[in-house]
């Protein structure tokens, strides 16, 4: 049973960690995504992901309900590749959009449609592109821009600003397999119009640790494996503590395929194998479409 009820303020700071997994997805890495390319090298890419989660909890105590939380969300991301001094830099956006939807017990929550809010991010590479070993330090920002409604738990945007400060770093650990480590730290703006009363919400910082390994089957296609942990970001609402520290650990598998000389299709699956506070994800799909140019 869980530590206590979960009221309507609960179920929408539930709802606004689920919604910022969305906004989150700059920090979370695929395999490669620190690898430094040739100044002038432009990179489009579209991301579809689907996800259930039809469990909550609380202080790891799971509520006696049957949620169902499920999201449609789409990300669209440029990132284009360029000297600074003697660095490499990628100077980037991404903007999500797409849907979210409440079911069973938690039915009154809703769906909503709309877009999230914008993310700025640049990579600096200590490492040049050719070497073996790429490491690379990412500051990203998230604009206040997306859909909000303080009376709509399930709004895309977060209404206050935020900013992620990440370090990559990958190893060959031999001709055939790859080791990605990632880990970043986020800070938050306050929300100064929060649920119905217009409350102010603020937010600790939180902390994420990411590795994945990939097998590679041939130059141009590979098998990965990824395991994240990411803790913290314990909120207030006017000045009182919720108690909702996070602690949610996730694994993902899949495969990346080079279809044509410049054309890659990313495919994952995963789920979370730990939740402390919130939705638990039962199961994930994250496709990827990358173009060079």
């Amino acid at each position: 049973m869980p530590s206590k009820p979960f009221t309507r303020a609960s179920l929408a700071l539930a709802a606004m960690a689920a919604c910022a997994t969305f906004n989150a997805h700059a920090v979370d890495i695929d395999a490669g995504d620190y690898t430094a390319l040739p100044p002038g090298t432009t990179l489009g890419m579209v991301y579809y992901q689907h996800a259930t989660r039809d469990s909550l909890y609380a202080n790891g105590d799971q509520a006696p309900i049957r949620p169902r939380l499920t999201s449609d969300i789409g990300i669209a991301r440029g990132v284009h590749f360029m000297k600074l001094g003697d660095y490499v830099i990628d100077p980037q956006f991404l903007l999500p959009f797409g849907r979210l939807s409440a079911s069973r017990d938690i039915a009154a929550m809703g769906s909503n449609t709309g877009v999230g809010d914008l993310m700025l991010a640049a990579t600096l590479w200590l490492t040049k592109p050719g070497d073996k070993e790429h490491f690379g330090i990412t500051p990203f920002v998230w604009l206040p821009t997306g859909q909000y409604n303080r009376n709509d738990p399930l709004s895309l945007g977060e209404n206050r600003w935020k900013a992620a400060l990440q370090a990559g770093w990958i190893k060959p650990l031999g001709k055939r397999v790859t080791m990605d480590l990632a880990a970043d730290v986020t800070v938050f703006g306050k929300n100064d119009d929060f649920g119905a009363q217009s409350a102010t919400l603020k937010q600790k910082a939180q902390f994420q640790f990411q590795g994945l390994l990939r097998y590679h089957l041939s130059e141009t296609s590979d098998l990965r494996l990824g395991l994240s942990h990411l803790t913290g970001g314990e909120t207030q609402v006017n000045g009182v503590s919720q108690g909702d520290r996070q602690s949610t650990t996730k694994v993902s598998f899949g495969g990346a395929v080079f279809v044509a000389p410049k054309t890659q299709l990313l495919a994952t699956v995963g789920r979370d194998l730990h939740v402390r506070q919130g939705f638990k994800e039962n199961a994930r799909i994250n496709l990827r479409l990358l173009q060079v140019f």
